[in-house]
């Protein structure tokens, strides 16, 4: 299995985009699934992360997170969001294309670049889900995206449909034969 790349980032914001942006004008202020986060918060919180991903990655700190934050204007209506996070997708991807394979900063640990294009990958995809919920879309992340998450940050996933997988090791959906999960935590430190 390849990688996680900055076209995979990219990749992952666009799909947020193509399945949401035809939901724009519904109510964004509503629960996005099970978090208590509305829509638009999750949606800006995918944005946030990502942008503080892209720090990590080009500041290289080794002892915890950037002192800063990303703050979307209230104002912003979905659209607006999603072109934030479209951003700061673009950012991440930038970051993680252009630094050599043995950068190392830190998310709990010494972490490389393509550690922090999966947990990118993953929470945008992850954060799509409880969207989708929110608003009462169907939808499921993407095979391919989904293998390149689990290979990179669940390298104990059991066997099964990958984004089922995905979805019930983040506490999201269920698996036959396993209990639900209620905490779980993902390895993107290297070693």
């Amino acid at each position: 299995m390849s990688a996680v790349t900055g076209a995979d980032v990219r990749e992952a914001a666009e799909e947020m985009t193509r399945v949401l942006l035809p939901h724009r004008e519904r109510d964004w202020s509503v629960p996005a699934g099970s978090l208590s986060w509305s829509c638009w918060t999750t949606a800006a919180h995918v944005a946030h992360d990502l942008l503080a991903y892209a720090g990590q990655v080009t500041g290289r700190p080794d002892d915890g997170y950037l002192p800063y934050d990303l703050r979307v204007s209230p104002e912003a209506s979905p659209t607006q969001v999603l072109t934030v996070v479209r951003a700061c997708a673009g950012l991440l991807a930038a970051a993680v294309d252009a630094a050599p394979s043995d950068t190392r900063a830190w998310h709990w640990g010494p972490c490389d670049p393509t550690g922090f294009a999966a947990m990118g990958v993953a929470e945008t995809l992850l954060h799509t889900y409880d969207i989708t919920l929110g608003l009462g879309v169907r939808w499921q992340p993407p095979q391919r995206l989904s293998a390149l998450v689990l290979h990179r940050l669940f390298p104990d996933a059991p066997p099964g449909a990958v984004p089922e997988v995905l979805l019930w090791l983040t506490g999201r959906g269920e698996l036959p034969g396993r209990d639900r999960r209620t905490s779980w935590s993902w390895h993107a430190r290297v070693d």
